[in-house]
């Protein structure tokens, strides 16, 4: 795909989720008094206490969260995600949305579902619309201690505490929930269905393993050349590591097979974020 034709494609997908955001925010939460997590939430709260407009109040929250994001990750990414959260500011203060549902419980699920998958699009597109994961990202970077999603999950304790003194307790928990629904959309729209796992073999017959890895199920392997801890002997043994990328529904296979071959072999999984490219697509056959 050419740059042109990407780039085509990733305004197209912050464009989409601009508008699935400022549906999930006008169209379920407002009415009800919810808030969402992040940025945005902090935006809602403020205009729920001041009155003040909440179009207004994104922009002006999120602009000193973009001036980090110029600093530390880059200009691109800084004035895509400038305009993305100008665009949103935007289509909320312009474009009128209904009022779906009264429902509470439908309210707080799908404004989050919404929300969640309009701030997934964008990132998907190569913006944020909350400018919280930049602020995550950078304190985490300063400190030894707190990892993003610590310091994401800090800050939206403080928030929702804020929403039940000024909004209610009600309110509050309805908002969790919200957050909730958005943050499982927003992993769903990132990593997808399929949440790709990395498995790490150790075995004396990584050989056999690695045929029937490969010629069996189809599996791309990575072969690293690596040495046993000191035995009682005293020295190391050099050994093969198998390594491959499989979606979490063929764990399962892969450990049987490995297993069935080597009881005793040291097999450990570990999640993937993003996985592009080798033979991770083809299907593993029975």
């Amino acid at each position: 795909m050419s740059a042109t034709l990407t780039e085509a494609k990733n305004a197209v997908l912050i464009v989409l989720g601009i508008f699935s955001a400022a549906f999930g925010v006008k169209g379920f939460l407002l009415s009800s008094h919810f808030i969402d997590g992040g940025v945005t939430g902090i935006s809602m709260l403020l205009a729920n206490i001041l009155g003040v407009s909440l179009a207004l109040l994104i922009l002006l929250i999120n602009l000193p969260f973009i001036t980090i994001g110029l600093r530390q990750i880059g200009t691109k990414f800084a004035v895509k995600s400038a305009l993305a959260i100008t665009g949103l500011s935007a289509v909320l203060f312009f474009v009128e949305f209904p009022d779906v549902t009264p429902d509470k419980l439908l309210t707080a699920l799908f404004g989050g579902l919404f929300i969640g998958g309009g701030i997934g699009l964008a990132i998907r597109g190569g913006a944020v619309l909350d400018g919280t994961e930049i602020l995550a990202l950078v304190v985490s970077r300063r400190s030894y201690v707190l990892r993003v999603g610590d310091v994401i999950l800090i800050l939206n304790i403080i928030i929702f505490l804020a929403a039940a003194f000024f909004l209610g307790v009600e309110p509050a928990m309805y908002s969790i929930l919200t957050y909730v629904a958005a943050s499982r959309t927003i992993q769903f729209l990132i990593h997808g269905v399929e949440e790709y796992t990395a498995i790490t073999i150790v075995s004396p017959r990584s050989e056999e393993i690695k045929d029937v890895l490969t010629n069996q199920l189809g599996r791309g392997v990575t072969v690293l050349n690596g040495s046993g801890g000191m035995g009682s002997s005293g020295e190391s043994e050099p050994t093969q590591i198998l390594y491959c990328v499989v979606t979490r529904l063929e764990i399962g296979v892969i450990k049987s097979a490995v297993k069935s071959i080597d009881p005793n072999a040291f097999v450990t999984t570990n999640s993937l974020s993003d996985v592009e490219g080798g033979l991770i697509k083809r299907p593993i056959l029975h």
